[in-house]
């Protein structure tokens, strides 16, 4: 396993050391069929997290939102790469992109790097080593004798809890379901960076109340778990990954454990208001 997060951390700061060099040219942005923006950092960070994945992991299936291993049925074991995770904010100009790697197996992610190289900050984290961050600075840098500070989720403060919500995307069905888990104070951040600010204590709860790409959130998942956190569907059960289509349900992602109840109220009110039905899907 730490020779897998290794591979991830390579692969990552090189991709994001090739996006960090492509903001400042011009970019040729274009939309995808589902309408969302990629850009040719997408494509070529991308094409560079796969090249290190092969030589360092060969023979691991790789699914990438932007690469060509898409499938209808994943396999036990695989690798979900989101290459520019928050390519609005990149195109408006904000930091708070990142760089996604996660491994999955049995439906689970077991280890995930999340780098945030305009920010500097690197996030991994494993089930069997926890979870970590290392500082990237833009000049030269040895990955194997940075310093690596342990994280772990905090206790949410009571009253003013915060929320962590998307800058970019505000459905109706995650308002709803925001209103719902109350109260708390609301902060908003891009990206995938959520989870890892969960994970470091800088945050306490994560909800969208929208089916996700599975790519979208199982490294954030990795690192917030192996920080003691957990990402849960509305039913409050574990977040399976490998679905069709890799479609991920709606779900919270909390760091306190203790916040859990939030979400069992949640569906506790659900099931009465519908006579027992589930939940798992906001509609």
């Amino acid at each position: 396993m730490n020779e897998i997060v290794e591979a991830f951390i390579e692969a990552a700061i090189a991709a994001g050391q090739e996006i960090l060099s492509r903001r400042k040219a011009r970019l040729n942005a274009t939309a995808k069929a589902d309408g969302s923006p990629v850009t040719d950092a997408d494509l070529r960070a991308e094409q560079i997290i796969r090249a290190r994945l092969r030589e360092a992991l060969p023979g691991v299936t790789v699914i990438g939102e932007e690469g060509d291993g898409r499938t209808a049925e994943a396999p036990e074991s695989f690798v979900l790469v989101d290459p520019l995770d928050g390519t609005r904010d990149f195109l408006d100009g904000s930091p708070e992109f990142t760089v996604n790697i996660a491994l999955i197996e049995k439906g689970r992610p077991v280890a995930g790097a999340l780098h945030a190289p305009a920010l500097g900050r690197l996030f991994l984290g494993s089930i069997e080593d926890g979870a970590w961050e290392i500082a990237v600075p833009t000049g030269r840098f040895e990955v194997r004798a940075a310093e690596r500070r342990k994280l772990h989720v905090r206790t949410a403060p009571a009253p003013g809890a915060t929320l962590l919500e998307s800058r970019s995307h505000r459905e109706a069905a995650t308002e709803h379901l925001v209103q719902s888990l109350a109260p708390f104070e609301r902060r908003s951040t891009a990206s995938s960076l959520k989870f890892a600010l969960l994970a470091a204590g800088e945050g306490d709860l994560y909800a969208r109340g929208v089916s996700l790409n599975e790519w979208d959130i199982a490294a954030g998942d990795a690192i917030l778990s192996a920080a003691g956190g957990a990402v849960l569907t509305l039913d409050d059960e574990r977040v399976f990954y490998g679905n069709v289509n890799l479609k991920a349900p709606p779900f919270v992602a909390l760091g306190d454990p203790a916040l859990r109840e939030r979400v069992r109220r949640f569906k506790a009110s659900k099931l009465a208001a519908r006579g027992g039905a589930s939940s798992s899907i906001l509609r």
